[in-house]
C-alpha cells in the first residue's frame, strides 16, 4: 500500500528507498535508550527499521494521505506513536515530558534550516539530531574555520552544538530522485554553548553582520558595531576577513562589544 502514494512536490517528498542507506542511519540507534521523534516518516522505510531497533518512535507526519498508510504499517507496534502535524509549527512542548529524546529525519529541503533554527531555540530536552539535508547544507553545519563553506549558519550551529557529517547520499537513494546529493548531519547539543545563553542575542547579529560581504574585512562589516581598536582589543586582527575566526574569536568580540554597551558615559565635568 505504501508505494501506491505518490510522491509531492508541494512537500518535497522524495522518499529514502537504499536500504543500504537506512541500516547505516539505523545503526546510530542500535543502543539507544531514549524515545526517538521521526520528522517526516514518508512512506516508512525508515520508521520500520527504527521500530525494529525496539525503541519508541513518535512521527511527525504533514502529508494526510500518508497517515492511514503509515497506521495500516505499524499499527502492529505497541510503541509507535503517529501525529499529523506540520514540523515547522508543532508545539513540541508536547514532547518534553518525554525528553529526554533523539530526532531524526528526511528533512525537505526548503523546511531543514528554519526547523533547524527552531529546534535549536530550546536543545534542553534533545539527546541529538541525524537529519538528511540537501549536501551543501551539510557542508555548511559541519564546516570549520578555513572550511570554503564555512560562515554564518556554521558559527550560529556549532554553537550551540557539535555537528559532523556521517555519510553523503547519492540521488538514486531516493524515489523520485533530487537533482542534487544529500548527506547526513549529526547534531548533538553542548552540555555549555560556547557563548553563554544571555549573549546568543548579540553573537548572532554580531556574526551575521561579520558576513554581510564575503570579501570585506572585519574593519568593513563591524564598522558601526565596533572599532578597528576593539577588534584589536579581542585579539582579532580587523584585517582578517570573518571566514577566517574560529567561534572562539566571536565569543571575544561578542564580550568586548557588550563590554563597550555596558559601560556608563563619562559624568560632564
Amino acid at each position: 500500500m505504501a508505494e501506491q502514494h505518490r510522491a509531492r512536490k508541494r512537500f518535497g517528498q522524495n522518499f529514502l528507498v537504499d536500504h543500504h542507506i537506512i541500516r547505516q542511519i539505523t545503526r546510530c540507534f542500535t543502543d539507544s535508550a531514549h524515545p526517538i521523534v521521526e520528522i517526516g516518516p514518508g512512506r516508512g522505510a525508515l520508521t520500520g527499521e527504527l521500530l525494529n531497533v525496539g525503541v519508541p518512535v513518535i512521527a511527525l507526519e504533514l502529508d494526510r494521505d500518508l497517515i492511514p498508510v503509515l497506521q495500516r504499517q505499524f499499527q502492529q507496534h505497541d510503541h509507535f506513536d503517529l501525529r499529523q502535524a506540520d514540523a515547522l509549527r508543532f508545539d513540541f512542548a508536547e514532547l518534553q515530558p518525554m525528553a529526554p529524546l533523539r530526532l531524526v529525519g528526511n528533512l525537505p529541503y526548503n523546511v531543514a534550516t528554519p526547523l533547524i533554527f527552531r529546534l535549536l531555540e530550546d536543545v534542553s530536552w534533545i539527546v541529538d539530531m541525524h537529519f538528511m539535508l540537501q549536501w551543501e547544507v551539510v557542508a555548511r553545519l559541519s564546516a570549520r574555520c578555513g572550511d570554503p563553506h564555512y560562515g554564518q549558519l556554521s558559527i550560529v550551529v556549532q554553537n550551540l552544538c557539535e555537528s559532523a557529517t556521517l555519510l553523503e547520499v547519492p540521488p538514486s537513494a531516493f524515489s523520485p530522485s533530487p537533482k542534487v546529493n544529500s548527506g547526513v548531519i549529526h547534531l548533538k547539543p553542548r552540555a555549555q554553548p560556547v557563548v553563554p545563553s544571555g549573549q546568543h542575542s548579540a553573537f548572532n547579529a554580531l556574526v551575521k553582520s561579520a558576513f554581510s560581504q564575503r570579501r570585506k574585512t572585519l574593519r568593513n562589516n563591524l564598522k558601526g558595531v565596533l572599532t578597528a581598536e576593539q577588534i584589536q582589543e579581542s585579539d582579532v586582527d580587523p584585517g582578517l576577513r570573518a571566514e577566517a575566526l574560529p567561534i572562539e574569536a566571536f565569543a571575544r568580540l561578542t564580550r568586548t562589544l557588550l563590554d563597550a554597551t555596558d559601560t556608563p558615559p563619562p559624568k560632564a565635568p
